[in-house]
């Protein structure tokens, strides 16, 4: 059995544990594979509070979450653990010496200091850590040992280094996206309109801004798809006003999906925040994107990769948004097409696969 541990703090986590996991079951068809939001089962109450937190934080306190997570580097791993670390690390123990996996791999930093506690008292398996974010490497990533690091990129593998790992411990995988992006992105239809597809991730009065910045691109046919997913009640009475302005506008509304893939291979161009796992799908898909908000300190690696090798505009308020998109879809995509060839170098569809393959390398036979 392989014991896949993530937590729901951010998508990116998530992201790459279901698809590690999926990739796992594809190389060893006859494996048990387990993924666990441990911290939730364990503290559902406070999981759900903490959530709810970081959500309110990175949307409406940028500044505060800034100093929150510089402060966080600077937290080190006592000889015990705090209270709320007890019984997470009793119930991890408990998990391995039930279940008995012969490898643990977790996208979440938090993990790798609980198993170092649990390995003080019983035999572990082996921990492949597989870091979600590019370059703006949080040091808790580090706090604790991993008999395995998988990163996206060389200069993530060269920051996780300084930190003083050995280098002979770093793959360079990839960031770990869904197995459907290693089928052919669909090319665009002859004749369609242009495609937006906008995941909105800011204030509501941000977002209400950005839908009028787009207003001229709709009125001209352009159409425009929003998946809302947690969102959707938080947007709800903003996005119905909009649509009431603009009754013959091609707007699709879409609530939770799992057609991620699909939608960024046919879409011309995506308006998102600076998450991990998001943009490394942009990469595998080769879809433009306008970057519109970038949550500060952990996503800023993930927003320079991108900007710096000519495969993003980055916008810094609604206006400057609709402008960034309208630039992107003209002349025929013409901007959109350069990035797309600027994303080939750094298009890795298979990083589940590759991350997985190294995986199965140290685990337990």
């Amino acid at each position: 059995m392989i014991l896949v541990l993530t937590a729901g703090f951010g998508d990116g986590h998530n992201t790459a544990a279901r698809s590690v996991a999926k990739a796992v079951e594809k190389l060893s068809p006859n494996e048990e594979v387990i993924v666990s939001d441990f911290i939730t089962e364990v503290h559902p109450r406070l999981a759900s509070v903490l959530k709810s937190l970081y959500q309110f934080a990175i949307i409406n306190w940028p500044s505060s979450w800034r100093w929150v997570y510089s402060q966080m580097a600077d937290v080190k791993p006592g000889d015990s653990p705090p209270a709320w670390q007890l019984m997470l690390v009793k119930s991890l123990q408990k998990r391995i010496e039930t279940h008995r996996p012969r490898l643990i791999i977790s996208t979440y930093p938090l993990y790798a200091e609980l198993l170092s506690r649990v390995k003080a008292k019983i035999e572990t398996p082996p921990l492949l850590t597989v870091i979600t974010d590019s370059i703006s490497v949080h040091p808790i990533w580090l706090s604790a040992p991993s008999d395995l690091i998988c990163v996206a990129d060389p200069e993530t593998q060269d920051v996780v280094e300084r930190f003083g790992i050995d280098r002979r411990c770093i793959r360079v995988t990839g960031f770990p996206v869904d197995l459907a992006f290693m089928k052919t992105p669909a090319g665009a239809d002859s004749g369609r309109s242009q495609r937006i597809l906008y995941l909105p991730s800011t204030s509501l009065t941000w977002f209400g801004q950005t839908l009028e910045s787009l207003r001229p691109l709709l009125a001209s046919g352009v159409q425009l798809t929003l998946p809302v997913g947690k969102h959707a009640s938080r947007l709800h009475h903003t996005l119905q006003r909009f649509m009431d302005s603009m009754p013959g506008a091609k707007i699709e509304i879409i609530g939770w999906t799992n057609r991620m893939p699909e939608l960024l291979q046919t879409h011309d161009v995506l308006i998102s925040k600076a998450g991990g796992a998001i943009l490394h799908e942009v990469l595998a898909a080769r879809c433009p994107v306008v970057i519109d908000y970038v949550v500060p300190g952990q996503e800023e690696g993930n927003a320079n990769m991108l900007l710096d090798n000519g495969c993003a505009l980055r916008s810094h308020s609604p206006a400057e948004t609709g402008r960034a998109v309208a630039q992107v879809l003209a002349e025929g995509g013409r901007l959109g097409n350069k990035f797309r060839e600027n994303m080939l170098a750094l298009s890795v569809p298979d990083a589940a696969l590759r991350a997985a393959a190294f995986g199965l390398e140290i685990a337990i036979p």
